[in-house]
């Protein structure tokens, strides 16, 4: 069950409630089978490639891979069977991995907060990416050079870091170049303003093929 196999209405349901009704004996899936579901009857879950998300440019990787194998850890063995996880993994002495198989919430916990707090991470920080993206790669490699050299000189005195722009991870969805900007520092009235000062600069270029946007600890990192 993927996005390929629940593109008509109802799809989902229907394959979920014949793996409900035992007329599928073995469901294979991406993580949208993983949450919410119970099935008293499933005894075995496997986990294949459990380190694709741990690869994945986001500081979340750990605690995205963490949740996600605990979610899955407990669809088996629901009922009155006992159930068993097996996870595939090149990286079986990652803490999360580690962490996930034992059911360990409180050490996850600690590591992670830890890394976070000495890698200076959210909640320790903020992270600011200024995404760009356009059908022309010349053009956003200008803007974006542009408004790099424009915080650096106004925010690395405020004890921010202001990476130079790379390409997204995604670098190119549907014909349009990706490039991003990450800032990292403690977010206020005062460097929202020089951010939108600068952005606003920009806007006045009426650059109409250049989409700019800005989040702030963003939900996604790619």
């Amino acid at each position: 069950m993927d996005v390929d196999t629940v593109t008509n209405k109802n799809s989902h349901e229907k394959i979920l409630n014949k793996f409900r009704e035992e007329n599928i004996d073995i469901l294979v899936g991406t993580q949208m089978i993983v949450k919410g579901h119970h099935f008293p009857n499933v005894t075995l879950v496997g986990v294949i490639a459990a380190d694709g998300s741990l690869n994945v440019d986001d500081y979340r990787a750990n605690e995205r891979t963490f949740q996600i194998l605990t979610q899955v850890a407990g669809r088996a063995g629901r009922g009155n069977l006992s159930g068993k996880v097996i996870i595939q993994t090149y990286n079986p002495e990652n803490f999360a991995i580690q962490c996930a198989r034992k059911q360990d919430y409180d050490l996850f916990y600690e590591t992670e907060i830890a890394l976070r707090k000495q890698l200076k991470y959210p909640p320790f920080c903020d992270i600011i990416v200024i995404g760009f993206n356009s059908v022309n790669e010349n053009k956003i490699k200008k803007v974006s050079n542009q408004i790099y050299k424009n915080l650096k000189v106004n925010l690395e005195n405020k004890g921010f870091k202001v990476f130079i722009p790379m390409p997204a991870p995604i670098d190119k969805i549907q014909n349009r170049y990706r490039w991003r900007i990450i800032v990292k520092g403690n977010m206020t009235e005062q460097i929202n303003a020089i951010i939108n000062k600068e952005l606003k600069e920009i806007y006045n270029q009426n650059l109409r093929d250049i989409r700019i946007t800005v989040d702030v600890n963003p939900n996604n990192m790619i």
